[in-house]
This record gives C-alpha cells, sequence and structure tokens, in this order.
C-alpha cells in the first residue's frame, strides 16, 4: 500500500459515487504502508471505504483475490467485502488502471502482539482455511517457488558473498523439499500469503482487544496452508530483534489454529522447512524492493536485514508444535 497513482478526488467520485453508487465522496486520503498497489481510504456518505488502484496485477489475476474475499465474508471470515457495479463485477478501472473497492475494517493494528493476539489470529486463519477449502478458483501463489527462482538471479549481484551463498543455498534447499514425495503431499488451498501484524485489526472499545479481520488479499493464492502458518508465525510470534520464535505466542498460535484444523503428519514433518520457506521468500522480496525499488509519492522500502535473521534463526535453531495440545 503506497501511492505510485495519484488520484483526484473527481476521480475517486465518478467510480464512487457515479459507478458503485456509495455516496458522495467526502474525504480521500493516501495511505502509507505496503509496497505492491496504490491505496487510498475514501470517505463518502455511506461509510468508509478502501480504494486500491493495482500496479502490478493485471486485470485477468484480480478476480481470484476479490472472489475469494467474497467468499470468505458470505462464510463468516471477517474480511473487507469488495464492492460490485451495477453488473455485478468486482474489478473496475480508474486512472487507467484496474481498480477495486472494499469495506475497510474496524479497528487498529496490534504492532507488539501479546499471547491472546496470536491465539485469535491462529484460530482466525485456520477458520479461513476450512474456510476456503469449497473455494472454486484456483490462482498460482505469485510469489511462490517459480517467483523465486526467477529473481534470486536479479538480486544476486547485489549482495556479498556471505548473503550470495545463503540466498543459493536456501533456493537449493527449498526446491529439493518442495519437490520431495512430502513436499508435493503438503494439502494445499487458498491462502492470504501476507498476513502480518498490519494485516490485521483489533479492537478494545468493548474492553478485550477482539479480532476484527484481515485484510489485503493481494498476495493470496492456491499454496500450502502451512505456508500461511509459517508466515504467521515468523511474524506474529517473532522476536522482532533477534528473529527468534518466542514460545509462549507461537504455542498459543499452534493450539488455537489447531482446535480448528489440526495439522496432517506431513505438515509435522516439513514444519520448520516451511517456516524457513516463509522467511526466505520475505527476505527475497525485501531484497528485490530495496536494491531495484519503484518511484512511489509514500514508499519506503523495508529492511531486508529482518527477514535474513529470520531465516537464520529457523535454520540454526528449528522449531515445530508438538503434539496436540501445545504445552502450554
Amino acid at each position: 500500500m503506497a501511492v505510485y497513482t495519484e488520484v483526484g478526488l473527481a476521480d475517486a467520485q465518478s467510480l464512487l459515487h457515479d459507478r458503485l453508487g456509495l455516496g458522495d465522496v467526502t474525504d480521500l486520503q493516501g495511505i502509507r504502508s505496503g509496497i505492491e498497489n496504490t491505496n487510498y481510504y475514501a470517505n463518502t456518505e455511506r461509510g468508509q471505504w478502501v480504494l486500491t488502484l493495482f500496479e502490478r496485477l493485471a486485470h485477468d489475476q484480480l478476480p481470484y483475490y476479490l472472489r475469494l474475499m467474497e467468499h470468505l465474508a458470505h462464510r463468516g471470515i471477517p474480511v473487507p467485502a469488495p464492492q460490485p457495479d451495477a453488473r455485478g463485477e468486482l474489478v473496475h478501472s480508474l486512472c487507467g488502471k484496474p481498480a477495486a473497492v472494499v469495506t475497510r475494517l474496524p479497528g487498529s493494528h496490534r504492532l507488539a502482539p501479546g499471547v491472546d493476539h496470536a491465539r485469535q489470529v491462529g484460530a482466525m486463519l485456520a477458520r479461513m482455511h476450512v474456510a476456503s477449502s469449497d473455494f472454486a478458483l484456483h490462482q498460482p501463489h505469485l510469489r511462490g517457488l517459480d517467483w523465486w527462482i526467477e529473481t534470486v538471479p536479479v538480486v544476486l549481484p547485489h549482495l556479498d558473498g556471505e548473503r550470495a551463498r545463503l540466498l543459493e543455498t536456501e533456493l537449493a534447499y527449498q526446491r529439493s523439499t518442495l519437490g520431495s514425495d512430502s513436499g508435493l503431499a503438503l494439502p494445499r488451498g487458498a491462502i492470504h500469503a501476507d498476513l502480518f501484524r498490519d494485516n490485521a485489526m483489533f479492537d478494545d472499545t468493548a474492553g478485550e482487544d477482539r479480532l476484527c479481520g484481515f485484510f489485503d488479499f493481494y498476495f493470496a493464492g492456491t499454496e500450502t496452508l502451512l505456508f500461511d502458518v509459517a508466515t504467521c508465525l515468523n511474524d506474529w510470534c517473532c522476536d522482532m530483534a533477534t528473529g527468534a520464535l518466542d514460545p509462549a505466542r507461537a504455542n498459543a498460535f499452534m493450539t488455537a489454529y489447531t482446535a480448528v484444523r489440526p495439522l496432517a503428519a506431513v505438515e509435522h514433518e516439513l514444519f520448520n522447512a516451511q517456516l524457513r520457506a516463509a522467511a526466505f521468500r520475505f527476505w527475497l522480496s525485501r531484497l528485490w524492493d530495496w536494491h531495484l525499488p519503484r518511484s512511489a509519492a509514500l514508499l519506503t522500502p523495508k529492511d531486508p536485514g529482518h527477514f535474513e535473521r529470520v531465516l537464520r534463526s529457523r535454520i540454526d535453531a528449528p522449531w515445530s508444535p508438538g503434539p496436540t495440545p501445545f504445552p502450554a
């Protein structure tokens, strides 16, 4: 979520009011967080919305993400609801770019999550995986293994010898692991693939801090469900200074997750390999953004060093959940 394409009030009005019938636009503010798409908060007479212009995704790729959000919303998972036009289409066009408008979730981020936050996210992620099991559309995870193979040679010239060796060695490990019989047997389905602390909302106005929902599904794809679990653990249950997993948060997350969707034996077998895969994916993408940046009005590339530390920690200190129920 950055601003690559400037959207004026009249442009927003033409989409939200004229085409979607959401009322007059009263306020329009660019969103700083994120790095992939152009995003604005838009307020109208009828509510609060998020307007997204897609900078890399093609028009024909977008129905997967938006229909997945629609599918999950219909099954009671708290996610932003895409707004259709008069023909029922969810993908629109604005300023020469494909666009979408979704409801804005209430609440705010928890950037220093505790055990209970991790527990709630784990339970909701499992509910989301169960709810998406009958989602009819399929689309490859666009930041999966094929992208890693394509991107590593682009990034390598920018790295010193030690980091270059780690990148190449981990890619070889992941290719071997994911191509093995066990790797190919991992349960698969529609995943979020980017469920970081800043892609969930909590609200404590009623007292207890309550998870309000997940958003930003624009890295979603058909992938191993365990990759989603690993991505969450590497962020929600991570010591940000060292990259190490926090056992209390990790156990709370996994206890809540497996109470809804128990892990298969092959998922236990490859658990730490998927933690490494998730760390590798985000280290690689941050290296790419850092060394090959795009121009955007509000873009600040994220430090790739954090996920290098996470990857090294998962290699040096492998972690996997114990048998259910996990010890407190």
